[in-house]
């Protein structure tokens, strides 16, 4: 009886060890009292930064279109010769962006080599703007800049690891793991990490603590272009992972036919 009884509390000790307590599995723990007035104080979503390696779309606008065609790469290249001006396949229309390289110049129908490394979307819109009025233009053009590459790169303990793009150059850390379908039981929310490329080409390497109701207001919650997040397995994923060698586990299995054998003829001489 003192037997059963021991093993039933080995399993039950075994069984809770690998929970997860109740604490550790919300996010923003709390987040709901958090005073109006410090919610307005959360960082803003800022414009993405020119990085080498981007590849832009640039559209210059004006109410005389005829214009403003020598500063539009597709109306600039149909004008050559150079094909389809059809901009809804990227496949074929990557030839109309333009991509950063690695000193953060582009080159730019007429107005040539522009540097715009490090520079924010707004920032390079009005760099341009200013380049073409008023020497090639009477009135100042609306300039649009779209990052056909911002995308982050998330994995570890998450549903559905893999790359995620945003359309609109935007993406925050809850978008980012909503997208990869959550993270997985065996996440650890308290230690997500974010590697960063900066401008400059350096990287920072930061951590979020998903639990704290404070995440929503720390710089990194709103994350850049080609940031990458990484969800460390907790210790119960780690006991999971655990191999046991074959000749122990040939033994640790002989040992439990054994102990089973010797409880059955135990209770049968009771």
């Amino acid at each position: 009886m003192k037997s059963k009884s021991f093993f039933l509390i080995m399993l039950a000790a075994l069984l809770l060890s690998s929970c997860n307590t109740q604490k550790d599995i919300p996010y923003m723990i709390g987040a709901n009292q958090l005073p109006a007035e410090v919610l307005q104080t959360a960082a803003k979503a800022s414009d993405p930064v020119v990085m080498p390696g981007d590849m832009l779309q640039i559209n210059v606008i004006s109410r005389n279109t005829e214009a403003v065609k020598p500063f539009n790469k597709s109306d600039y290249i149909s004008k050559l010769g150079g094909g389809n001006t059809n901009l809804n396949s990227n496949s074929e229309n990557s030839m109309y962006y333009y991509l950063v390289d690695a000193n953060g110049n582009i080159e730019y129908p007429f107005l040539g080599t522009l540097h715009i490394g490090g520079m924010s979307k707004s920032a390079v819109e009005d760099y341009i703007a200013t380049q073409i009025y008023p020497r090639y233009l009477t009135e100042r053009p609306g300039v649009e800049v779209r990052f056909q590459n911002f995308r982050v790169s998330i994995l570890g303990e998450v549903k559905n690891p893999g790359v995620i793009k945003a359309t609109n150059g935007r993406l925050n850390l809850l978008e980012a793991i909503a997208q990869a379908g959550d993270l997985t039981i065996h996440g650890k929310r308290d230690n997500v990490m974010i590697i960063r490329t900066n401008s400059d080409g350096s990287r920072s390497i930061q951590t979020v603590n998903m639990n704290d109701k404070n995440m929503i207001l720390s710089p990194s919650f709103n994350l850049q272009q080609n940031d990458i997040i990484y969800v460390e397995p907790n210790s119960s994923r780690a006991r999971q992972s655990w191999n046991v060698p074959p000749a122990l586990s040939l033994g640790m299995s002989s040992v439990g036919t054994l102990i089973s054998i010797a409880t059955f003829i135990i209770t049968l001489t009771k």
